[in-house]
């Protein structure tokens, strides 16, 4: 007999869910019509679409064919797990004592939900999504997947309208300020797949700070995150968001976020990867409003097979806006890395103001980062420019500091702390940079 030579094929294998895992979600909790009826909609999209695959230009450079969806794909079921369960450090509050509410998921199970007594009182929401959509279905109907991710943009954003497990609904009535930060933690102890979604609504002149935590423990077996993040910030309303990612070595991530700003608002949004086998991540602002402002600041750290691929997008949609882009990330060991980033101007955009910038440390020799900057004006009374810089550890500060008898790793950590420290400083909260520093200080020593 010949042996034939067996070809991988470009076109990876999918989840092996079915139309019947839709409806039988929607049975289990409960839902609305409407929100049932949204998941099959969602599902017919879905099964009309291909897997992406390496021949597609977006996913060219991460290739996740090696996921085994037979592990990866099996929805984690809640098994008694409480608050404990989550690291202590996940846990804490963000400003000494105090911070305005926490939500907290294990395996996709609510098992925290604290909230001052002020929220109510301003009519202010800060709940569970699945309890969102029963209790406040006029609200929620109108804003969960219809203005900023839709589930018609790509496999993923479709399985996740289908099969989202859980997720927060944060509203925020007009000319109301939530002073204190609010903080979501959305953890997984069992191995599998876990679709969280997060939904924002600041009407006219409101105001909040949110962070959310994912993480996971330890695992035996692959694990994916299909997760949507939807960020919707009204006329002169201001949010800071906060998002941390550390999932374990096993966990694949894909992911589709958005942000849409109205007239003179402003957002600040700030993330971190530094978890996870493979992340495939959409970060997108939309600055939909005259005079909007938005700002996206990212760091990341990849080591031992780690690939971290970061899409995102500042796309100007109304004259006198202001986008800001800064990511800053490290590979070490083989570990891989993609940024890729565009600025769009619709025509007639005029004095719009735009940047973005990557700038990536390279610590060894095996180690690979890409940076992808783009414009795309068709505006002609802008101001927008791009850069992505690459360098590895200079001798000279390392020397400097040797010198005053430092040693030679201290040294070279100092160098690094440095180099993150000006996104770090975009934080505001002191436990969080400090979480964050010690987590890339031991991936740094190894």
């Amino acid at each position: 007999m010949v042996a034939t030579q067996r070809r991988r094929t470009n076109a990876p294998s999918a989840p092996g869910y079915t139309r019947a895992d839709v409806t039988a979600l929607s049975a289990k909790n409960q839902e609305p019509k409407w929100l049932a009826e949204s998941r099959l909609a969602a599902w017919e999209l879905y099964e009309d679409m291909p897997m992406p695959s390496v021949t597609d230009e977006e996913w060219r450079r991460t290739d996740y064919r090696h996921i085994r969806w037979e592990e990866a794909g099996q929805i984690v079921i809640p098994n008694g797990a409480t608050i404990e369960a989550v690291p202590a450090h996940n846990r804490e509050p963000l400003i000494g004592d105090e911070q305005s509410g926490l939500l907290a998921f294990v395996d996709g199970k609510v098992v925290a939900h604290d909230r001052a007594n002020q929220l109510a009182q301003d009519g202010i929401i800060f709940t569970d999504l699945l309890t969102a959509c029963r209790d406040h279905a006029d609200i929620v109907r109108a804003n969960l997947m219809t203005k900023a991710v839709r589930p018609g943009e790509g496999k993923f954003a479709a399985l996740h309208a289908a099969l989202w497990t859980h997720g927060v609904f944060l509203y925020v009535p007009k000319g109301k300020v939530v002073n204190l930060p609010l903080h979501v933690v959305m953890y997984n102890t069992h191995d599998g797949a876990s679709m969280g979604h997060v939904l924002v609504v600041l009407e006219e002149n409101a105001q909040a700070t949110l962070v959310v935590d994912y993480a996971s423990a330890e695992g035996q077996r692959q694990s994916s995150y299909v997760g949507a993040t939807e960020l919707l910030v009204g006329d002169a309303a201001n949010l800071q968001y906060v998002a941390l990612q550390d999932w374990n070595r096993q966990t694949y991530e894909f992911s589709h976020q958005r942000a849409r700003v109205g007239r003179d608002a402003n957002l600040d949004w700030i993330t971190g990867t530094m978890g996870g086998k493979l992340v495939k991540a959409y970060m997108e602002i939309e600055l939909d409003g005259k005079g909007g402002n938005g700002r996206m600041s990212g760091f990341f750290f990849a080591d031992k097979g780690q690939l971290f691929d970061h899409d995102t997008q500042q796309n100007h949609n109304a004259p006198l806006t202001v986008s800001d882009l800064l990511f800053k990330g490290a590979a070490k060991d083989d570990a891989r890395t993609v940024w890729q980033g565009m600025i769009k101007s619709l025509p007639q955009m005029q004095k719009i103001d735009g940047y973005q910038a990557s700038r990536n440390l390279i610590l060894s020799q095996d180690a690979r980062m890409d940076g992808i900057p783009g414009l795309e004006i068709e505006a002609d009374d802008v101001a927008c420019s791009h850069a992505a810089t690459f360098g590895t550890l200079e001798e000279e500060p390392i020397f400097y500091l040797m010198s005053r008898g430092i040693e030679r790793s201290t040294a070279q950590l100092m160098v690094i702390d440095g180099f993150f420290d000006e996104l770090l400083q975009r934080i505001p909260f002191e436990r969080v940079r400090e979480r964050l520093q010690a987590a890339m200080e031991t991936k740094i020593v190894g």
